[in-house]
């Protein structure tokens, strides 16, 4: 198994998934005070600059269904390299772009790409890691996604004032060729999610034109009124073709993204509506303000008195972290909801220009932001199976970005037509605002009351095995339908792994004592031959165990041939562990030994090797490594070696026959097969 020196460590992946969502989501909210100059440098219009928003706009929307068929067919970590690839393409093309199609087409591969990376990385960051992780997954995720937008436009104001858009934009790059290196230093190759999933091109092709008629559509505001033919039919249409393609999925025997299981139940109905007005709300709060605030202030002033949205979203992401394992995460989204309320009254007390209370509208906008949109999407995931994360986090997604990316541009030309002052028309648009996040939170209170939904503790143990829901979403208006809601059930929390015992020190090891072999084995062809290899070595009859290690997402083995399971699920991804352990406990006993089977849940696999080995009192550890040189033992890491300088228990390599011309005991077999495609090779590798 294929994998980087840092596969599996938490903070690396982190790392990975922060400058994988930063750049595009920054920019998205830094660009507007650098529009003039972009326009004066390139020879764009305002109206093709509107587009080019757009455009990019609608590739992020559309990415993320695009990012869950990709990840049913093709091996997920393989697929993540290569969003991070066209990220970093995108980034080099916008910031080195000479004209406006140049431009234009970077920026639509960075939304692109950023869609898919957040689909691709943040699930098996929530899923993928032990429960203790959670708080700081969901500070992360809020950081990644609302802090890069909070911090948007005071990056935006600097660079204004400094007359120059590039310098920006090559910093844009600079941090996409950081995920990308990330990407590669922490790849741990996993198998597709469902090969035998149908695939649906007709959800893809709805969204993407539902996505590109609608958002092309609304950049004509910026020339065009609401109403006029040019606006009003492509974005209609494509607001259609979304309504389809959300019909079309409801109604699907095999969907491509869990529509059905979302809008049956309370909990996450209440969760995504919330979301979505939350995303439409907190635009009159901030690029509608900000835009009427530069008539009376400097780009580089706003950017200032926007600095405290940042400090609200932080505190808020905190706040989130701790409150994501208990009953109080319901209620957070609600609070937000008031916030923003709040938010959007001291900015319409703030206009024209009174800075005191910008700094401190902006302070509750942070705040809001980070209480809303991803708490209301765990609280939706949680409702679900854990297996179902990717597909959940893809819908949010694409309605979050259809409400949030659309609603600006209308309420823009609404500002523009309710009269011909613009800071009366922004304070028609705020109290539109104040209107949808009163009506959010609302509507959420009463989705609860009407189905006999309640705030309760998730069950993290449970909903992280992936066969049940962290707790329980009563069906949707289950009080007024007459359902009798059960009441949820807890089970106890499953001792998924071996505890950590203490590290072996080299004198505490009783050498004296023959303990069993510990074979590492992932099911590759090396751990096999190592198996196969050892009577040789270290000569047969003696006791083993064979130790095989994973991880829900990243798996961490080679499955038998043909043999299909679902990555995300973390029985599924056990229990084959538990047949591929028991396979080379056979192949053991066939090469004389007598074996037992273990499967452990860990991260990085060399951990559970170790804590294998130490708690079975092994005397010896087996390992199959897979010998580099070059580039590619910079950039990716041997488990080998890693289990060897972590232990205190003699550490046995074993050459693989090809690589040796000494060992010609060892049988060639076919190769294993990962869904049809050829298994990496080297435990751990």
């Amino acid at each position: 198994m294929r994998q980087g020196p840092f596969a599996g460590r938490y903070p690396a992946v982190a790392v990975m998934v922060t400058f994988a969502l930063i750049p595009y989501l920054a920019l998205s909210a830094a660009i507007e005070p650098l529009v003039p100059t972009i326009t004066a440098q390139l020879g764009m219009t305002p109206q093709m600059m509107s587009l080019a928003s757009g455009l990019a706009n609608a590739a992020y929307a559309a990415g993320t269904v695009l990012a869950v068929q990709l990840a049913q067919h093709l091996p997920q970590r393989r697929m993540l390299l290569a969003y991070a690839v066209v990220l970093v393409v995108g980034a080099v093309v916008t910031a080195g772009a000479v004209n406006g199609v140049m431009f234009t087409f970077g920026l639509i591969f960075l939304g692109l790409a950023t869609s898919m990376l957040l689909i691709a990385a943040a699930p098996s960051l929530t899923i993928g890691f032990p429960k203790k992780r959670l708080p700081q997954t969901a500070m992360i995720m809020n950081m990644c996604v609302f802090g890069a937008v909070a911090i948007g436009p005071f990056i935006g104001g600097v660079q204004s004032a400094a007359g120059q858009w590039r310098p920006l934009f090559w910093i844009i790059a600079g941090i996409a060729v950081l995920a990308l290196a990330m990407a590669v230093l922490t790849f741990e190759d996993a198998p597709p999610a469902d090969p035998t999933a149908p695939r649906d091109l007709r959800a893809i092709g709805l969204a993407a034109a539902g996505c590109v008629l609608a958002f092309a559509g609304a950049a004509r505001l910026t020339t065009h009124g609401l109403f006029d033919v040019e606006v009003a039919l492509p974005m209609f249409v494509g607001l259609a073709l979304i309504v389809a393609l959300i019909t079309y999925q409801f109604r699907a025997r095999r969907p491509l993204l869990t529509v059905r299981a979302v809008l049956t139940s309370s909990i996450p109905v209440a969760g995504v509506v919330l979301a979505l007005f939350a995303a439409a709300a907190s635009i009159a709060a901030t690029s509608l303000t900000a835009a009427a605030l530069m008539d009376e202030l400097s780009a580089f002033r706003v950017g200032l008195l926007y600095l405290p949205e940042l400090g609200g979203a932080i505190v808020m992401a905190v706040v989130f972290g701790v409150v994501i394992s208990r009953r109080a995460m319901h209620y957070l989204p609600l609070v937000g909801m008031v916030l923003l309320a709040a938010g959007i009254v001291v900015f319409q007390l703030a206009l024209p220009a009174n800075q005191p209370l910008v700094l401190l509208g902006a302070a509750l906008t942070g705040l809001a932001l980070g209480a809303t949109v991803a708490p209301a999407l765990f609280v939706t995931g949680f409702s679900l199976q854990s297996n179902s994360l990717q597909r959940v986090f893809a819908i949010i997604e694409l309605l979050r970005a259809v409400a949030a990316f659309l609603v600006a541009p209308i309420l823009a030309n609404i500002v523009v037509a309710a009269s011909a002052d613009r800071l009366d028309g922004t304070r028609h648009a705020l109290w539109i605002g104040f209107g949808l996040a009163i009506a959010g939170a609302v509507f959420g209170i009463a989705v609860y009351a009407l189905s006999g939904a309640r705030p309760q503790k998730p069950d993290l143990d449970r909903f992280l095995e992936g066969d049940a829901a962290a707790w329980h979403s009563p069906p949707l208006l289950a009080r007024l339908r007459g359902i009798a809601a059960p009441a949820p059930t807890r089970s106890e929390p499953v001792d998924r792994g071996l505890p950590a015992p203490a590290p072996i020190a080299e004198s505490d090891l009783d050498r004296a004592t023959p303990g069993p072999i510990c074979f590492a084995y992932d099911g590759s062809d090396l751990a096999r031959s190592a198996i196969v290899a050892a009577p040789g070595l270290v000569g047969p009859g003696r006791d083993a165990v064979v130790v095989c290690v994973w991880q829900p997402a990243d798996v961490g083995f080679t499955p038998p041939s043909g043999e299909r399971f679902d990555p995300n699920n973390a029985h599924e991804v056990a229990r084959m562990a538990e047949r591929v352990a028991a396979a080379g406990a056979l192949l053991a006993e066939q090469a004389g030994f007598r074996a037992r089977s273990v499967a452990v849940e860990a991260a990085p696999t060399w951990q559970g090797i170790v804590f294998a080995a130490q708690a079975e009192k092994a005397r010896l550890i087996v390992l199959g490594p897979h010998p580099r040189g070059g580039l590619l033992a910079a950039l990716q890491g041997s488990v080998s070696a890693t289990v060897a300088a972590h232990t205190a228990i003699p550490v046995l390599f074993v050459p693989s026959p090809a690589d040796t011309e000494t060992d010609k005991t060892v049988e060639s077999g076919a190769s294993p097969q990962v869904n049809g495609r050829s298994a990496a090779v080297g435990v751990g590798e």
